[in-house]
């Protein structure tokens, strides 16, 4: 299993893995897949560029894109680990935490020592899995914006101080 950034060469294997992900869990996600799908070349090519935030990794398994994360500060400077998703088939395996340990160390290589992340509680499987990577619950809640009826809550990981 290989993790790595995208790049703008990417953008067509970004898009179909992220399309992928929104028609597997439409409530996960806080753009739907109907947004998504209508994102143009450009859009997808800015989106797949290391060099613009949110930066995306992949997880690839041979040459097949089997999961994605994304990470970038928003607006309030806070870290997000976002667009978290492993093909189904891969669920179980280690590709859902290299994904977060790649993201998790950008973060802390551009000086971010927090990283939070929106969950809905009811996805337990995802929460359970948060929760082995070292994140908590913290209380703060919003609606998931592309389903306002959800609620979502944060959670957040701080990074070991090194001695």
């Amino acid at each position: 299993m290989l993790i790595r950034l995208t790049e703008e060469s990417d953008w067509e294997v970004l898009k179909t893995i992220r399309l992928a992900a929104l028609r597997d869990a439409p409530t996960a996600f806080g753009v739907s897949h109907q947004q998504a799908a209508t994102h143009s070349e450009q859009e997808w090519r800015q989106r797949a560029s290391s060099a613009t935030l949110p930066r995306f990794w992949l997880a690839l398994d041979g040459l097949e894109a089997v999961g994605l994360a994304g990470g970038g500060v928003d607006k309030l400077g806070r870290y997000n680990l976002i667009a978290m998703w492993v093909a189904p088939a891969q669920r179980g395996t280690d590709a859902a935490r290299r994904l977060v340990d790649a993201v998790k160390a950008h973060a802390a290589d551009i000086g971010h020592a927090r990283v939070v992340l929106d969950v809905a509680p009811e996805n337990a499987r995802a929460a359970r899995f948060y929760q082995r990577e070292g994140f908590v619950f913290v209380d703060e809640w919003e609606p998931l914006a592309s389903h306002p009826g959800i609620s979502v809550q944060r959670m957040a990981w701080l990074a070991p101080q090194s001695r």
